[in-house]
């Protein structure tokens, strides 16, 4: 490990307990945090995610949490009414930007969120955890709140496999934290770099690309590396994370989505073939499924046009 790194593991990695929640509060002032979770199909989860923040973070005792959105991207289950009788403001993902078609990913919804939000911290939680703690957000949140040289924060935290514990995080093992060791040693001290809980600030969000799909963690990672530099980066540990486990062949088409957007980051070149082939047995053996790779990418939030002229009227 570079000694770079070494130094900036001593100096920009916490625990959650680091900073009290009066701390946090106290050094809020004048700052607006949002909340945003992405949602497709979550309606086991999505309500005592919202409950718990609402109840914990959103109270006059404890105004940590001004904004909390969930952004629906298309769901067929109950998952918008479940959000919204917890206390969440919905937003469909097709009712933002409609000038620009949607398409499907997660790092599209990310993207669009910033335009229905006005926090100055965004923080964005996946909306499929089980045992949800409020310490994922006000873990992430704090360092953004107390120290001004920080602009992006990561949540680190084991990941169990079933009854195994640290056994999930499959595809940062294999594909996420090889590619970044290999090409952005930089990043080698981050824990949990494909974890879907993090914040930064608006006006550092609003500067990066967001890929549409699985890519979108390792790329605002390696971007904002690029924007602000490794010292504006932070992780905090957070305890345990469980959530729903993706089958092999779904684990695939995330690994090749995260790998083709850090083969963009590295070259900036041509695509070679966007498209990963997988294999299902059916009754006459195996059967090859091919798969588009997510080849797109939004643009930074602060040239959009709507989001410009957003931004000049608030």
């Amino acid at each position: 490990m570079l000694e770079e790194v070494e130094r900036w593991l001593a100096r920009r990695s916490w625990s959650v307990a680091d900073r009290p929640l009066e701390r946090i509060l106290a050094a809020k002032r004048g700052t607006k945090v949002s909340v945003v979770l992405p949602a497709l199909n979550e309606e086991a989860t999505v309500g005592t995610i919202v409950s718990v923040i609402r109840r914990e973070l959103m109270t006059e005792a404890v105004p940590l949490v001004d904004e909390l959105v969930v952004v629906d991207s298309g769901s067929t289950d109950r998952t918008a009414e479940v959000a919204a009788a917890a206390g969440a403001r919905v937003v469909a993902r097709d009712a933002i930007l409609p000038r620009i078609p949607a398409v499907p990913g997660k790092g599209e919804v990310l993207w669009r969120s910033l335009m229905v939000t006005s926090g100055d911290v965004i923080c964005f939680v996946d909306a499929d955890l089980k045992d949800f703690s409020a310490d994922f957000v006000t873990g992430i949140v704090g360092p953004l709140l107390t120290d001004p040289d920080v602009d992006f924060v990561k949540a680190m935290y084991d990941r169990p496999l079933g009854d195994e514990p640290g056994q999930g995080g499959r595809v940062t093992e294999l594909v996420a934290r090889p590619l970044l060791n290999l090409h952005w040693p930089q990043l080698a001290g981050f824990v949990q770099p494909l974890g879907g809980e993090y914040a930064a600030r608006r006006s550092l969000l609003e500067r990066l690309p967001f890929p549409v799909g699985y890519g979108v963690e390792l790329g605002l990672l390696v971007d904002a590396l690029h924007t602000v530099g490794l010292d504006a980066l932070a992780q905090v540990d957070v305890g345990v994370r469980k959530h729903r486990h993706q089958d092999g062949r779904a684990l695939g088409r995330m690994a090749a989505a995260i790998y083709r957007t850090a083969q963009l980051r590295l070259s900036r070149g041509h695509l070679v073939r966007p498209r990963l082939t997988q294999f299902e047995r059916g009754e006459e053996g195996f059967t090859p499924r091919t798969y588009e790779v997510d080849t797109e990418e939004r643009p930074p939030m602060a040239e959009v046009a709507e989001y410009a002229e957003r931004r000049r009227v608030a």
